[in-house]
């Protein structure tokens, strides 16, 4: 299948060019190496997350005990992903490739696929983000619609009043059916650009899923007399808090009525050039402080990510500056919303959606 083609302009070119030597160069003025915190953090999580594994099954006698112990491997999931699994898949942990490689290997071990998901996140959302058929984390699921120039049919036309319904299910859609789907079926996304995927990498895929669910579940029934009604109990309130949690961070970066959903010409070409585009189809939060620094990974400062992946979270507060003032000098769609106006923004996307607005507009 023939890939996209960003708008050619020499340009935008030398912008970015310019962009990026400012960048490099303020980063290389800090004189400390800031990854070795993403290397503690490396270590610490991860024991986080089997500590509170085994703090549940050694007081699996107290029920409340075992459901919270549950709850927060679910936040630690997702701090492991916001902080780990996403660096590691750019190599911004270690230098050593093979150190990076490990540490993404962690997310096998928490229920979704490291494999499919490196592909999904660097070959088609880094690639190609918002750009509807190219991008996985737009992909339609039949329920809720996020592209705005698509016909909303059946429940689509309602999703705005039941999606809170449908997030917290985030992460149950990806162990049980979009990794399942994004391996087998061979109309997605992946697939179609992707090519075939080896068949030890679906045996991996299936081994670990089945060991997840072994220590999540068969261990506490089996060996700490855990009952089946508690063991499932919490495991599915820690799914459904780390979904809530997930996509609080996840949904005001992108699928906002405010950005782009660039569509294909005939010739498979962009309406941008690569440097607009990441400015036209991602926006940064206002929110900057401890929490977000060094807890959630810098999320909030996500056009610095797209621009220059190859930086880990820890630089992105002086790369942002940079790109700030870089935006406001050559007119380039630089957005940043506070998290809660954002999130309001995505539910008035839904709504737009739903009421098909693009075709009331367009005609």
């Amino acid at each position: 299948m023939e890939k996209p083609i960003y708008l050619k302009d020499s340009e935008d070119i030398r912008l970015f060019n310019e962009l990026r030597k400012k960048v490099n160069q303020r980063v290389e003025a800090i004189p400390e190496n800031r990854d070795i915190y993403i290397q503690i953090k490396a270590v610490i999580l991860p024991l986080v997350y089997v500590g509170l594994y085994f703090g549940a099954l050694f007081n699996a006698e107290k029920q409340w005990v075992y459901i919270l112990s549950y709850v927060l491997m679910g936040i630690s999931l997702v701090l492991i992903y916001l902080n780990l699994i996403h660096e590691a898949a750019h190599n911004n942990i270690y230098k050593s490739k093979r150190l990076n490689s490990l540490v993404l290997h962690i997310f096998d071990f928490i229920g979704a696929n490291s494999y499919i998901w490196k592909k999904r996140h660097i070959a088609s959302h880094h690639a190609y983000p918002n750009v509807d058929g190219w991008d996985t984390d737009i992909e339609q699921s039949g329920l809720l619609l996020i592209v705005p120039w698509v016909k909303a049919r059946g429940v689509q036309k309602y999703q705005d009043k039941f999606f809170f319904l449908v997030y917290p299910l985030y992460l149950f859609n990806w162990m049980f059916i979009r990794d399942f789907r994004d391996f087998f079926d061979n109309e997605r996304v992946i697939l179609k650009t992707q090519g075939q995927i080896p068949v030890k990498e679906k045996v991996k895929m299936i081994s670990y899923k089945l060991f997840y669910f072994f220590y999540q579940i068969a261990i506490p029934v089996v060996f700490f007399k855990v009952s089946i009604g508690l063991a499932l109990g919490a495991w599915f309130l820690q799914v459904i808090s780390a979904s809530i949690f997930a996509l609080f961070v996840l949904l005001p970066l992108h699928p906002l009525p405010d950005n782009a959903f660039p569509k294909l010409n005939k010739e498979n070409g962009l309406p941008f050039s690569w440097l607009r585009h990441q400015f036209e189809v991602t926006n940064d939060l206002k929110e900057n402080n401890w929490l977000v620094r060094n807890m959630l990974g810098n999320f909030n400062f996500h056009v610095a990510h797209h621009l220059f992946p190859n930086y880990s979270y820890m630089y992105y507060n002086e790369i942002t500056e940079e790109i700030e003032k870089f935006a406001r000098e050559y007119h380039l769609a630089y957005k940043r919303f506070p998290l809660l106006t954002a999130l309001s923004k995505h539910r008035d996307l839904l709504r737009q959606n739903a009421n098909n607005a693009y075709y009331i507009l367009e005609e």
